[in-house]
């Protein structure tokens, strides 16, 4: 039997066929279902579709600009250190002994000419020793003249007997004798003129005092130093090198020393060491410093030799990032990713480093800008090749 056409049972009805209209409407577009004339209307919400999410942009890629290593004849200078020295250096002492000093007349410091006197020693002693020197001369001259006329006398009278043989050999004897003494004599008054010049002390050249230990006052033993003297003022710079670099080295080649002060002297090599020290392994350079220059014994400094050019390979030193003691350039590879490489530096020159080591010139690297870069970064090139000018 079928269920009775009540109100009720039409609206349960209309409601099943509705439900089952809507998934065939949904699918394939038919047209919506209508209930029948007289049922109950059941709205139909639909929610609509939310629209597919868009893709957020892409961060825009850093520019640089690259560059390549370029090959470049640069001066090939050696570096070095050594002491300023005396290029010759008098000590000057006394032969006397047993005088008394003075008189000092200079100081360290000063500067002399040859031939100045330098001190003075008290010479009352040694004014007394030379007059008794005369006179035992005088009395040594007068035995002399009286030994010559005996034996002149002597020989008159040998030819007739009236002297001996034996006679004229002792009248002999005692002429010699007496010209030996007188020699002696000689000597000593000689010796005392010396001993007095001696009692002078004087400048043996043009130079600089640069040491002075003589005391007014004080007694010197013969052989005792009083001052020392930098002949002509002079002085030198002593470079020590290795003994491998020794032998490019020649006398005459220009060499620049740095002052202290800040400013730069040139010398020139006069003479290398024909030896090497067997311990170090290295040879001493002797370059002569111009006259008047600030320099002053003693003081240590460094310096360079132009050994002529060599090539380098150079980059700028703006495409180069230093941390620590190391260094680093930042290649480019054909993928657009920045590459990280050690690479060891050598000469500057200017805004420009030589590349010793690590880098080819075939190589891009990022010319400049490099804060913020940091290995495989993708990057977008400004241009193919940075403007790489002459250093």
């Amino acid at each position: 039997m079928f269920p009775a056409n009540t109100p009720r049972n039409r609206i349960k009805a209309a409601a099943l066929l509705a439900a089952l209209a809507l998934p065939i409407t949904l699918v394939i577009g038919a047209t919506p279902f209508t209930p029948p004339p007289g049922s109950a209307q059941i709205p139909i919400v639909t929610k609509p579709l939310a629209p597919p999410a868009k893709a957020e942009p892409a961060a825009p890629l850093r520019q640089v600009a690259v560059l390549r290593a370029k090959t470049e004849n640069w001066p090939e200078r050696l570096e070095a250190s050594g002491n300023v020295m005396p290029w010759h250096e008098s000590r000057i002492g006394t032969e006397v002994s047993g005088l008394r000093l003075a008189s000092v007349l200079v100081n360290e410091g000063d500067l002399v000419k040859k031939g100045q006197v330098l001190a003075r020693f008290d010479t009352a002693s040694v004014e007394t020793d030379l007059d008794v020197a005369n006179a035992q001369r005088v009395e040594a001259e007068a035995v002399l003249a009286q030994a010559t006329a005996t034996l002149e006398r002597a020989n008159r009278l040998a030819p007739s007997g009236g002297v001996s043989r034996q006679e004229l050999t002792l009248y002999e004897t005692q002429k010699h004798t007496a010209e030996a003494r007188l020699n002696a004599a000689r000597a000593q008054v000689k010796r005392q003129q010396i001993k007095m010049e001696l009692a002078t002390v004087n400048a043996p050249d043009d130079g600089l005092i640069s040491s002075a230990t003589a005391l007014e006052g004080s007694i010197v033993q013969g052989g005792s130093e009083l001052f020392r003297l930098i002949r002509q003022g002079r002085l030198e710079w002593r470079a020590e090198v290795r003994g491998d670099v020794l032998l490019k080295l020649a006398a005459g080649q220009e060499v620049v020393i740095h002052s202290p002060l800040g400013n730069d002297i040139k010398g020139r090599v006069r003479r290398i060491s024909p030896t090497i020290d067997i311990a170090t392994r290295n040879g001493f350079v002797y370059v002569d410093l111009p006259q008047g220059t600030d320099m002053k014994s003693g003081l240590n400094v460094s310096g360079s030799f132009n050994l002529g050019k060599s090539k380098a390979l150079v980059i700028p030193a703006a495409a180069l990032l230093r941390q620590g003691k190391s260094s680093q350039v930042l290649a480019v590879n054909a993928e657009g990713k920045i590459e990280m490489l050690e690479v060891t530096t050598g000469r500057t020159r200017d805004d420009w480093v030589e590349i010793l080591s690590g880098l080819d010139d075939q190589t891009s690297i990022v010319a400049r800008n490099l804060k913020g870069l940091k290995d495989g970064d993708l990057v977008a090139l400004t241009n193919k090749t940075a403007d790489n000018s002459q250093p």
